[in-house]
């Protein structure tokens, strides 16, 4: 009797669809810029300001779907820490050093650039993210050029990247507290932890809870989205390593379950919602602007600089090894691509700054700085060498 095939692993799955929802992705932010330059402008801003259920459409998707997606980055970082690719401090090393660099470098440019401007300063944390669906996109367009471990160390950065997002977001842009609201989320808590201790293995209790979490959260002054992380970390996983096809944990369930709604929905809607920008009436001078330059030097200079050089220092150092089968070229290019700071630099960026002119120069930036990082880290991967294998030294034949 034939072995039944093994279920392909929740990050093989993950890279596949997170390059395609990349390329959904890449269109969506394409149609906006279209759309929002067309004929069809003042539909396309009416639309996204039409009033829904107490919120206009613009804020369900930002603090309603995107509540789901914080939901499966949560998710993603449990399980990868737990179960996966950061489980141990051996993987950990590399993409965590290489992102706390990506992180830092960035800041300390749009800082620098923005200096004595507390106004626009509080945007800094906006060129620090890795989008990961839109690196993984421009990945998959050089095929077998790039090896494995390249897209697994890019994946597992972008995740350490989501969580100093998640932090950044709770801790340095939150509003005035409702403190009752504010209780009212901690009990929900409590329940949903409640509900992990005494092993409930059914989703619709941990779902029902967190959709009253999200609401009290959102009444509470802190961003909505920080809901979505919170029920992720509550939600139950039993470790694959006893069972390694055992995918009936409530966490792999639900994440398989929000794994295509996320890479072929929610993320390409906020896309296409938040990327639209009008050039009628923007003079060339935009890109100039500190917000603008900032953002755009922090993504295509800071991030490689930052991944680059803090990589190859704990290579040299070594506290890590460079990927298997992957040169430093290859790496050089990966940490160019990091600058793809679509998604999640467009959120920070609508949280940090509620004036509409800013947040203009903000998607200026962030469209500027990811495509260029794109363009130029695809060139440089398109060219770079693998590491060829190394081979055993043959003895010589002894002389006759």
């Amino acid at each position: 009797m034939s072995k039944p095939a093994r279920r392909p692993s929740i990050l093989r799955e993950f890279l596949d669809s997170g390059a395609a929802g990349g390329l959904l992705l890449m269109a969506a932010a394409v149609l906006a810029l279209f759309v929002a330059n067309s004929p069809l402008s003042d539909s396309y801003f009416k639309l996204l300001h039409a009033p829904l259920g107490g919120l206009d459409v613009l804020h369900w998707i930002n603090d309603g779907l995107m509540a789901l997606f914080f939901l499966f980055v949560g998710l993603e970082i449990k399980r990868e820490f737990l179960d996966g690719q950061l489980s141990t401090w051996a993987n950990r090393a590399l993409p965590g050093i290489a992102a706390a660099g990506g992180v830092i470098v960035p800041g300390l440019i749009y800082a620098a650039v923005n200096a004595g401007q507390p106004d626009t300063l509080r945007g800094w944390a906006i060129p620090t993210a890795t989008d990961i669906a839109f690196a993984l996109g421009v990945l998959s367009l050089l095929g077998s050029r790039v090896p494995t471990s390249l897209k697994v160390f890019l994946a597992t950065l972008a995740i350490v990247d989501d969580l100093v997002a998640v932090l950044v977001i709770a801790v340095f842009y939150t509003a005035e507290l409702n403190h009752a609201a504010l209780g009212g989320a901690g009990v929900a808590t409590l329940l949903l932890i409640g509900f992990n201790r005494l092993k409930i293995a059914q989703l619709a209790p941990y779902l029902v809870i967190g959709a009253a979490l999200w609401w009290l959260v959102l009444l509470s002054g802190v961003h909505a989205t920080v809901a979505g992380v919170v029920l992720a970390l509550t939600i139950p996983l039993r470790r694959s390593k006893a069972a390694p096809d055992d995918m009936t944990s409530p966490l792999h369930r639900l994440e398989h379950g929000l794994n295509p709604w996320v890479a072929f929905l929610i993320v390409p809607v906020f896309g296409f919602a938040n990327a639209g920008v009008s050039f009628a009436g923007m003079s060339a001078g935009v890109l100039l602007e500190p917000v603008t330059l900032g953002v755009a030097l922090g993504l295509f200079v800071g991030k490689q600089v930052g991944v680059f050089g803090t990589a190859a220092l704990a290579i040299k150092l070594r506290i890590a090894d460079l990927p298997v089968a992957a040169s430093w070229p290859q790496l050089y290019g990966v940490a160019v691509l990091c600058g793809i700071g679509f998604t999640m630099s467009l959120f920070i960026g609508l949280l940090a700054f509620p004036d509409p002119a800013l947040q203009d120069e903000v998607k200026v930036g962030v469209l500027a700085g990811s495509l260029v990082s794109a363009l130029v880290g695809a060139a440089l991967l398109s060219v770079a060498k693998r590491e060829p294998p190394k081979r055993a030294v043959q003895p010589k034949a002894p002389a006759e």
